[in-house]
């Protein structure tokens, strides 16, 4: 099955073909580490996080190289309003990234690089730029002349003549052109500078990428991907900044889309976002993560507490059917009545290969883990002889391997929120779990204490007990002659 890819630059879905046969040479667009990081971040790191992860699935050798954006404007306003080094700021917030990244359970990248560690080479590149003609100097600052690149507007769809005679920017006639973008920029009082051809100053946002994905991948590498934010103007400017240095750049550029608030995208500026920090406080990042993926990565998603709570609800339900299985016998693999888990492993497969498309592959997760639960509902009234529980569970743990989930133990999953000889292991405050200090401990003890109860007969103790677990956010489910629990809504 051919992976298929929605390159940007064409418009189109698009056969995978490296450039070199089983290798993949990959460059994300990584954060502006001048604060903590959002949903919106969130949802890029985990969208190519999956796409490196089934590249792997499909046998290639994978490069993944992804930014940090570490000297911008942002950044050396934050640290003038705090009073510190601007590097020290960013290296808190590229730690804090590292935090809630790591908790939502992405690969880190073979390689970080920051800006601030290819000056020298940012250097050279605008001084190659200026001795082609593509970019001039004005006062030590350097612009590229996007006149020059005829192709400018090819990867966003826009005419260039349309955006000139509509432009609405902040007019400087110093420069040629109102579209003209800076490449280096004269240092101003108090600012962080470096010494070039053209004077003390910093380079541009938009040489950053360009430098540094030449230097780690070459003149030309597989894929650049980002937020869809980036299009322009940011990976328009790339493209046309490397190609008038003889680059091919990138080959297929892959974009996801934006995370909703209200039907506004979640941003910073308009200062609807939520931290993921914020967000984790009181959610598994499990549950995160797979709400980023339940739709298309290129379409929108809409943020909501009420899309959180159905995505624990689905995970519970995943949980529910693996720990079903690691209690029946795993061991038999023969499945007569069901269906075959090739035929589901096959859809599960190919959507991925449709790019990326992981809403309708969750739905092939999800179908593998209803028949999980009717096979081992089965195997409870009929014993476990003639079930494949044990194929089934492989089935869903293979498919979550590639998606990043359901790599916990089940009764870890549902003892979330509880502590165990003192330690808590999540915020008991946390809406999440509903946890109120109880013990693992103290839950199977009521447990016990209700299962005395029902041979005894005494329904009215069995009933106070489960209620009172209930109240507590512990449900109790009856089933095959056992009591199973988890943390309710």
């Amino acid at each position: 099955m051919a992976f298929l890819i929605h390159n940007t630059l064409t418009g189109r879905k698009e056969q995978f073909i490296p450039l070199e046969p089983g290798k993949v040479k990959i460059y994300v667009c990584g954060p502006t580490v001048y604060d903590h990081s959002h949903v919106g971040h969130a949802r890029a790191v985990v969208v190519f996080d999956v796409l490196i992860r089934h590249l792997k699935y499909l046998g290639y050798e994978v490069t993944y190289v992804r930014n940090f954006t570490d000297l911008d404007d942002k950044i050396i306003a934050r640290a003038r309003e705090e009073n510190t080094d601007f590097l020290a700021l960013a290296e808190r917030y590229i730690k804090s990234f590292h935090e809630d990244m790591d908790a939502l359970g992405a690969l880190r990248p073979d390689v970080e690089p920051r800006a601030t560690h290819f000056i020298d080479l940012m250097i050279a590149d605008v001084a190659a730029l200026v001795q082609t003609g593509a970019a001039y100097q004005v006062d030590g600052d350097v612009y590229y002349d996007v006149s020059k690149f005829l192709d400018y507007g090819r990867l966003s769809g826009r005419n260039i003549e349309e955006m000139m005679a509509g432009a609405r920017i902040e007019v400087d006639e110093r420069k040629r052109g109102p579209w003209d973008f800076v490449l280096w920029k004269a240092s101003k009082s108090g600012e962080p500078s470096w010494p070039s051809p053209w004077g003390p100053g910093r380079p541009g946002w938009h040489i950053e990428c360009s430098t540094m994905s030449r230097r780690l991948l070459g003149d030309e590498f597989d894929i650049h991907g980002g937020g869809h934010d980036l299009i322009f103007p940011h990976h328009e400017n790339e493209l046309a900044q490397s190609a008038a240095l003889g680059r091919k750049f990138a080959h297929y550029w892959m974009h996801n889309g934006f995370v909703r608030v209200d039907n506004q995208k979640m941003s910073k500026s308009l200062k609807n976002f939520f931290t993921v920090k914020e967000v984790l406080a009181g959610c598994d990042p499990e549950v995160l993560r797979l709400f980023l993926l339940s739709k298309h990565y290129r379409g929108p998603i809409e943020f909501s507490e009420e899309g959180l709570a159905e995505t624990r609800r689905s995970l519970d339900r995943a949980y529910q059917a693996l720990r079903g299985a690691a209690e029946s016998s795993p061991g038999m693999i023969d499945d007569t009545d069901g269906r075959d888990t090739a035929a589901v492993w096959t859809g599960f497969v190919e959507a991925m290969n449709d790019d990326l498309n992981t809403a309708r592959a969750l739905g092939c997760l999800f179908e593998a883990v209803k028949e999980l639960n009717r096979l081992v509902d089965q195997g409870r009234l009929d014993g476990p002889d003639s079930t494949g529980i044990g194929r089934w569970r492989s089935t869903i743990t293979g498919m979550g391997r590639i998606l990043g989930l359901l790599d916990r133990d089940p009764e870890e999953w549902f003892s979330r929120g509880v502590t165990s000889g003192g330690k808590a292991e999540e915020k008991a405050s946390s809406p999440e779990t509903g946890g109120d200090g109880l013990t693992r401990e103290k839950i199977e003890a009521l447990i016990q204490l209700r299962a005395e109860a029902r041979r005894k007969k005494d329904w009215a103790e069995a009933d106070r007990i489960r209620g009172e677990l209930k109240a507590r956010g512990v449900v109790l489910e009856d089933a095959g002659g056992q009591t199973r629990w988890r943390w309710g809504d």
